[in-house]
């Protein structure tokens, strides 16, 4: 099939590549002319596993196409896939101006048949908009008789692993009312999906919703866990412990269960604020999700506080080696990261920073970059130790998993690590000498 994907984010960019990787001929479309020209010559604006050489193999295959123009996709599509950026706007709703933009523009430049499918996360009722000024453009142009079907494919891409996430749907969803629509997207995935089980057909609006919900759900575990790991805290109970009595239970399972410093990233918070706005709009007030977001803002500042208290509130002078700046591991993504909140609460009271990251160094030079004379980067996870006062670890990255304890210990000034993510054990490491430091359970 020929295909359109308008934005080269995240998104877009996993999507159109492993449509491509199928034999498709995908045309990837965005504005950001550095970014196009940067994706032909093999310059990948995020990392994610894998993607580089599919992106590079399928150019060359000319499978992958880069382009500035709409124009030139549309031409030669039959399908257009929207996936472009849906941020938070000011009053927490999502931004949809990039997404009624294109609408408008496909409105002014479609002339044959064609299915819109929007891959971007809408809130409910967007669909309906969304094909609303696409028609309004054909009534202008004298083009009514054409065909434009508009559905909703949600996707559900985990950073990181997005790309085998992609190639592997665990499910499917179609939102769309059109027969004709429905198999040709079926058609188009049935490659990737040899278990036709996996497809869900729906309508267009609870497509829409499917995606939000999911998100608010698996958010909703991550802060539920951290709500216990709070009351382990403070009734002397091990949350670790606790977690493998909760999860083993099939009704319940493991995922998402685990305690830590607070999720980010480029979905979960925004897309739980903008469900919480959605709601409010209709008059209601979702008290759970409210409550989700309050839990997860208390976890960012779990790690600063903790060493505050360790200090004795007085960081002045102080150096500390932070494991971890992505918000996950797997990706070089740092919006809405924990890590931010702990470097910038450390250097406002006057400490400074010693960072290691696998992926994300770059970015975080950029978005520390008004302290960079207060923060050092380092590859070497162990250099990042030299001189510091305490390590803390935020991202659980592979790499940190399973340290040399003992190579920990003799370059920390002292013994003292603060686990955000629960990877240790405590008992080998006070047996090693460490002060050791977790979330939901009591020191």
């Amino acid at each position: 099939m020929n295909i359109t994907v308008i934005g080269t984010g995240y998104v877009g960019l996993v999507t159109g590549t492993c449509f491509s990787e199928m034999g498709n001929t995908v045309y990837c479309v965005d504005i950001d002319k550095d970014k196009i020209e940067g994706l032909k010559k093999g310059i990948i604006p995020i990392y994610e596993n894998d993607l580089e050489n599919m992106v590079i193999e399928n150019y060359k295959k000319q499978n992958l196409i880069f382009t500035t123009k709409l124009s030139t996709g549309l031409k030669n599509s039959d399908i257009c896939f929207i996936a472009v950026g849906t941020p938070m706007a000011k009053d927490r709703s999502a931004d949809l101006t990039a997404v009624f933009t294109i609408a408008k523009n496909l409105g002014d430049i479609i002339d044959h048949d064609m299915i819109i499918v929007t891959k971007s996360t809408v809130p409910v009722g967007t669909g309906d908009k969304i094909k609303e000024i696409i028609f309004e453009g054909l009534k202008n142009r004298n083009l009514e008789n054409i065909s434009v079907n508009v559905a909703s494919n949600p996707e559900f891409l985990k950073e990181g692993t997005a790309v085998a996430d992609s190639m592997r749907p665990d499910r499917v969803i179609i939102g769309s009312d059109d027969e004709n629509t429905i198999n040709t997207l079926k058609e188009l995935y049935s490659p990737f999906v040899k278990n036709h089980d996996r497809f869900i057909v729906m309508d267009i609006k609870s497509a829409e919703m499917s995606k939000y919900a999911s998100n608010a759900m698996l958010a909703t575990r991550i802060s539920f866990m951290n709500e216990i790991a709070t009351i382990c805290e403070k009734t002397g109970a091990d949350v670790n412990k606790v977690r493998l009595g909760v999860g083993s239970d099939n009704r319940i399972g493991y995922s998402f269960l685990y305690p830590g410093c607070g999720y980010g990233g480029s979905c979960f918070p925004k897309d739980v604020q903008a469900l919480i706005k959605l709601s409010e709009n209709y008059g209601h007030t979702p008290r759970i999700l409210e409550e989700v977001e309050n839990i997860n803002y208390e976890m960012k500042n779990f790690l600063p506080n903790k060493v505050k208290e360790i200090f004795n509130e007085d960081l002045n002078g102080k150096t500390f080696a932070v494991w971890g700046l992505a918000f996950k591991p797997g990706t070089d993504d740092m919006r809405e990261a924990p890590s931010i909140i702990l470097i910038n609460d450390l250097i406002s009271a006057g400490a400074k920073i010693k960072a290691c990251d696998l992926k994300a160094i770059n970015e975080a030079k950029h978005i520390f970059k008004e302290n960079e004379d207060k923060i050092q980067y380092f590859e070497n996870k162990y250099e990042t130790l030299n001189g510091c006062d305490a390590l803390i670890l935020v991202t659980e990255w592979n790499e940190f998993r399973s340290p040399d304890f003992n190579t920990v210990k003799k370059n920390l000034k002292n013994n003292i690590i603060i686990d955000g993510r629960n990877q240790y054990n405590k008992q080998y490491l006070k047996e090693l000498g460490f002060k050791y430091y977790q979330i939901g359970v009591k020191n």
